[in-house]
């Protein structure tokens, strides 16, 4: 039988990677560049919906023109009854996470929309069921928001979970 290797645990606190090389630049935004992620997403099926709103909070810090799409599923990321046993209120530490980054992307200035066809035909949720600062949009904009800022050279992120 061969020895058994025994190594400290680490502990809270311990740093384990090299935390400081960044490899790419920081770069930053220009006056008047603008960044469009659309989200068809899953909530809460995995991670997808939060990391890419904690990207897109990201790209708004950098200085770009934020614009959030929900569109699909992704509508129910925006959903402002949510909460356990009341709406507003996390069930467990982080349930609402996704609902406190959409809130912090408006509250800093960006954008967030949400498809009237996929609020209503898919999931019955009204406009009056929406975080309060979410604009709902016409299904014909999903398209024209591509549209729009492709031709005004925006970075665009397109993010889909089925």
């Amino acid at each position: 039988m061969a020895d058994r290797v025994t190594i400290p645990v680490p502990q809270e606190g311990d740093v384990l990677y090299d935390i400081q090389e960044k490899i790419f630049p920081d770069h930053q935004a220009k006056p008047g560049d603008r960044a469009l992620v659309m989200m068809h997403t899953v909530p809460y099926e995995g991670s997808v919906g939060l990391v890419n709103l904690l990207t897109s909070t990201r790209l708004a810090r950098k200085g770009f023109a934020l614009t959030v799409v929900l569109y699909g599923p992704g509508v129910l990321l925006g959903s402002g009854s949510r909460g356990w046993p009341a709406v507003g209120k996390e069930g467990f530490p982080g349930a609402l996470a996704v609902n406190g980054q959409l809130k912090i992307i408006m509250n800093e200035g960006s954008k967030v929309y949400a498809c009237r066809f996929a609020m209503g035909m898919l999931y019955g949720h009204r406009e009056e069921d929406m975080i309060p600062g979410i604009k709902p949009f016409h299904p014909l904009d999903v398209l024209d928001s591509l549209l729009d800022n492709w031709k005004a050279g925006a970075l665009v992120l397109n993010t889909w979970t089925l």
